[in-house]
Formats: structure tokens, C-alpha cells, sequence
């Protein structure tokens, strides 16, 4: 019978299944998150099928299965229409045969990114494009869309600040811990539809360096990545941005995730219905422009700001930046089209780059394979089938076979061999020649 699960984790009222072997659960208990559309009927009429398609909305099955065709066959007439060769078509296959693909919204906390992930997830049931909405913020109390995969149903947030006596930053990061543990069955339940999807869209917690910096946040990012094309969107809070300082501080954040993480990067100027993103675009593409705003700024950070802004110059040439307003829904289809064409360049840059490492690593893993393969053969020729003794260090004590040590028969041997060059010459005593009786003269 598996064990029963910690008190953190959610009961059976939620979506996850407390059933393991036994050998499993004597590792770690029985967790499992239960597939979001296994549930659900594998068909229903169309007009069932579109109600509830506005912002709050589960996708049925059925809306996925419908939309399927339509959101195929828009791909395949772009393709056609842009590409005269069949270049295009071969690599728009290979796009669709790869699955979906997977955006991480990250962003600083109150840049708007829950509420562009509703926006998101209005748009694609507008469009009718068969999608993924995945919740990795576990502190979050309501969000306003429905996910097919939350975090809060297979972790108890709260539950784990109590056990653990940790705070709200640390109670996040160990929840995001426990749950990359099972991340491999949201994997499986993607790879279930991947062929239907074309989206998969991961909102993540509202503090960005428990996220970004987190080994968790690693595993689940590197699991992605190496599956499916990846790409971040990175939210600014536009408003916040007017001044030049707070500007390259957004600017300086990204960049490091961007470096880190080394896959396509988008930054989404949020709350364009409040403040133009334009400001920000002319900043980013000429350097007079943002140092006559930074003028204006007599604090000391102004000059560090000026530093920095020579310096990312090159991280503006290459990253992708559109201006979305996730309350009136501008910008979307720009974004839409920047995440379409992170994605090629995930498969032309990132996608091999990803199999040189996938490489490299199992190079090394075949190396320290083979070393301590050696260092076993090496021990079993010096231990010759006798018992080893460790100290607290791990350093061999001794090697016995009954009471003989080896050690120190070792130390003894090697002071012998020392005393060797110490002792003082000494004169040999003259042997007594061995005289047989019978040559002896009788008395």
C-alpha cells in the first residue's frame, strides 16, 4: 500500500491521484496530477462547443477538435502564400510536427502578467487555436482564466510555509521544488495533444527571482526547451518605464535572463492603453535620444545608467519588442507574430545549439563513467577481496585480512625502507668457517 502523501500536498478532492507501487512510494509519495481533459467528452456539437469562450473559460475538447483544422489550415496557406519553394512548407511541417510552442510570461510583480495571460487566453478562443494555459504560481489566490494544469492543485502553499516555518518567498520556491518533481507528467500530458496544440502558455510567480534564478526554475525551463520550442516574454510595466533609470533597470534584468537562459526572448511593453510604448522603442534605438532624457536626472545613478546604457546597446539590435495592452487587447496580433517567429528561430539557432550541449554533457557523463570505472578496477587490485575501513573523511583507515592491517604493515615498510639510508656503516663480524668433525685431528 503507498504511503500516505505529506499534508502539503492536495487531497483527492483535487486534480491529483494518490495511487504509486510500492517501490515507488518507499522513494517519495504517490503524486500524481490528473490529465485536465480526461474528463471531458471526446465530442460535442458545435454550438456547445463555442459557449464560454470568453476570458474565464476551460477549452473543451471539442473547441480543441474543431479548431484543429481551421488552425492547421491557416498555417498552410501562409506558407504557401509567403514561400515560392518548398523550403518553407518543410519547415512549417517540421514546426507542426515539433509540438507546440511553449511561452514562459515572466516579469517583475504588478507588470500585468496574469492579466495578459487572460488576454492570451481570450485570444485563443476567439481564434479558435488549440492551446495549454498552465498556472506555476502557487501563491496566487484567483486568477482570472481557468488553466488545464495548475500548480495549486497538486501543492498546498500555505501548507508548506507551515511545515517548513518559511516565509512567502520561501514557501514559493520550496512549492516550486515539490512540483518539478512531477513537472515529467505535465510533459506527458502535453506530449499527449502535441500534435493538437499550438500553444502552450505557462504563467509563472509574481516574484521573478524566485523563478529565474530557482534551480526549479531551471529543471522546468531546461525540460521545456529541450522538448518543444521555447520562448520567453518578458512583461514591462510601461508606466513604471518613463523614467530613464527605472528603464535600464528593466532593460539590465532582461538581458541577464535572456543570457541565462539562452533561448528566444520577446519583451511585451504592457499597459500601452495608459503610456505609448513608443518612448521606449526610440530609447532602445537611439543612444542621443535616451541620454538627453537622462539629463534630467541629477542623481548619482544617472551617470551608472549612462555606463549601461553603452553597454546592453547590441542586447537592443537583436531582441524582439512589441506593445501589448492586455485590458483592450492592442497588440496582440503583433505579439502573436513575434512569438511565430521566436519559434523559427528557436529551430535555425537554439534547437542545435541545445543538441551540441545534449551532446557534450553525454561526452562528460561518458568520461566520468569511464574514470570511475578505473578508480573500482584500481581499489579491487589493492584491496584483493579484503575489508576496507573508512575515517569520518572517507580516506581509507585500513585494509585487513583477519588482524593484519595493511596500513600499517605499509608504514612499517616504508620506515624499514627509510632506515636503510640512516643506519651507520658497521664492520661485519668475520664468519666462523663451517669445519667438518671428521677433518678434525683426534685427540
Amino acid at each position: 500500500r503507498p504511503a500516505p502523501p505529506p499534508p502539503f500536498f492536495a487531497g483527492a478532492a483535487a486534480r491529483c491521484r494518490c495511487s504509486a507501487p510500492a517501490s515507488a512510494a518507499m522513494a517519495s509519495p504517490g503524486i500524481f496530477i490528473e490529465d485536465p481533459m480526461e474528463d471531458q467528452p471526446a465530442s460535442k456539437p458545435a454550438a456547445a462547443s463555442e459557449e464560454k469562450t470568453g476570458a474565464g473559460s476551460r477549452p473543451k475538447a471539442a473547441s480543441a477538435a474543431a479548431a484543429a483544422p481551421a488552425a492547421s489550415a491557416a498555417p498552410a496557406a501562409s506558407a504557401s502564400a509567403s514561400s515560392s519553394s518548398g523550403s518553407g512548407a518543410s519547415d512549417k511541417k517540421e514546426e507542426k510536427a515539433s509540438g507546440p510552442i511553449c511561452c514562459l510570461v515572466i516579469g517583475m510583480a504588478g507588470s500585468g502578467k496574469t492579466t495578459l495571460m487572460q488576454r492570451l487566453n481570450s485570444e485563443v478562443h476567439q481564434r479558435k487555436i488549440p492551446s495549454y494555459i498552465v498556472n506555476l504560481d502557487p501563491a496566487v489566490g484567483k486568477v482570472p482564466y481557468e488553466p488545464n494544469i495548475d500548480i495549486r492543485d497538486t501543492v498546498k502553499y500555505k501548507e508548506v510555509m507551515k511545515q517548513y516555518k518559511l516565509g512567502p518567498n520561501g514557501g514559493i520556491m520550496t512549492s516550486l521544488n515539490l512540483f518539478a518533481t512531477r513537472f515529467g507528467q505535465v510533459m506527458g500530458f502535453i506530449d499527449k495533444r502535441a500534435k493538437e496544440l499550438k500553444y502552450c502558455f505557462m504563467d509563472t510567480p509574481g516574484q521573478i527571482e524566485v523563478f529565474t534564478w530557482s534551480a526549479s526554475g531551471q529543471i522546468i525551463t531546461d525540460t521545456i526547451a529541450a522538448t518543444y520550442p521555447t520562448v520567453l516574454i518578458y512583461v514591462v510595466d510601461t508606466p513604471r518605464t518613463t523614467n530613464p533609470i527605472t528603464f535600464m533597470s528593466n532593460m539590465t534584468y532582461a538581458c541577464s535572463i535572456m543570457y541565462k537562459s539562452q533561448l528566444p526572448f520577446i519583451i511585451a511593453f504592457n499597459k500601452t492603453d495608459v503610456v505609448s510604448h513608443k518612448f521606449a522603442e526610440k530609447w532602445m534605438s537611439d543612444f542621443d535620444a535616451f541620454d538627453t532624457a537622462l539629463n534630467q536626472e541629477k542623481s548619482y545613478m544617472s551617470t551608472f545608467t549612462r555606463s549601461m546604457s553603452l553597454v546592453i546597446d547590441e542586447f537592443y539590435q537583436n531582441i524582439k519588442h512589441v506593445g501589448v495592452s492586455a485590458v483592450t487587447g492592442a497588440g496582440m496580433d503583433d505579439l502573436f507574430k513575434a512569438i511565430d517567429e521566436a519559434a523559427q528561430e528557436y529551430y535555425e539557432t537554439y534547437k542545435p545549439m541545445i543538441a551540441k550541449r545534449k551532446v557534450s554533457l553525454a561526452k562528460k557523463k561518458a568520461e566520468d563513467e569511464k574514470r570511475e570505472v578505473e578508480r573500482i578496477r584500481e581499489d579491487m587490485r589493492r584491496t584483493k577481496g579484503r575489508k576496507v575501513e573508512k575515517d569520518e573523511q572517507g580516506e581509507v583507515k585500513s585494509l585487513r585480512k583477519g588482524t593484519a592491517s595493511l596500513r600499517v604493515s605499509e608504514e612499517k615498510r616504508g620506515a624499514g625502507n627509510r632506515n636503510i639510508g640512516t643506519q651507520k656503516h658497521q664492520p661485519s663480524k668475520p664468519k666462523r668457517p663451517n669445519v667438518n668433525e671428521q677433518d678434525l685431528p683426534p685427540i
